[in-house]
């Protein structure tokens, strides 16, 4: 597995990434979730919570 990585152009800003993710690397900045990759632990919890397929790993 890698990081997550965010789509900004994909993202809507819904945030459901943002309560799945169990260590807290996901933050909202400009109305775009973005990931914390010292913080990502890799899981893929967000990848799969994304309704519009923006995140990757």
């Amino acid at each position: 597995m890698a990081k997550a990585v965010v789509d900004a152009g994909t993202c809507v800003g819904c945030e459901a990434c943002v309560g799945t993710c169990p260590v807290e690397a996901i933050a909202m900045t400009d109305g775009k979730a973005k990931v914390n990759p010292d913080t990502c632990i890799e899981c893929g919890s967000c990848v799969s919570a994304c309704p519009v397929s923006a995140i990757s790993q």
